[in-house]
């Protein structure tokens, strides 16, 4: 189903992969609200949406994406630590990904949440103030100082 293994492996080690085709089956794309394809939704156990991801993207931006996918769901879930890790994964495993600002800024909101201490708010300010300044994600931690 993907030709880069390294997605496949990752998907498999980490999700339980269902796949629906629109052509085939529209009832299940009317019932989580797909839109485009490919569509690719992040449920929990519960089956409580996530994170969503639409269209197609290169190899190394999809493994991040599906990593902010599965550091969401620990948010989530209140495993803030979890969530820290997996964001902090995303900025050091795909330096180059669009990802990586909104991961920062998440990683910082996850420690806040986990510590109640608005230091991590603040490194998380001052790194996305240096290293993305025009992104939405430094623009949204402006409000923490740093």
């Amino acid at each position: 189903m993907y030709p880069d293994e390294r997605v496949a492996q990752f998907i498999n080690q980490n999700f339980v992969p269902i796949k629906i085709h629109i052509k085939e089956n529209k009832e299940a794309f009317g019932r989580f609200g797909a839109q485009w394809t490919p569509t690719l939704i992040v449920l929990d156990q519960e089956g409580k949406e996530r994170y969503r991801l639409e269209g197609f993207l290169p190899s190394e931006d999809f493994l991040a994406q599906l990593e902010m996918g599965l550091a969401r769901s620990a948010f989530e879930r209140g495993e803030f630590q979890e969530a820290e890790r997996r964001y902090r994964d995303v900025a050091k495993k795909y330096p180059k990904s669009e990802a990586v600002p909104e991961a920062l800024y998440w990683a910082g909101v996850s420690k806040y949440k986990a510590t109640n201490d608005p230091a991590p708010l603040q490194e998380a300010a001052r790194n996305l103030k240096a290293q993305y300044p025009e992104s939405s994600w430094a623009k949204k931690a402006s409000v923490w100082g740093g």
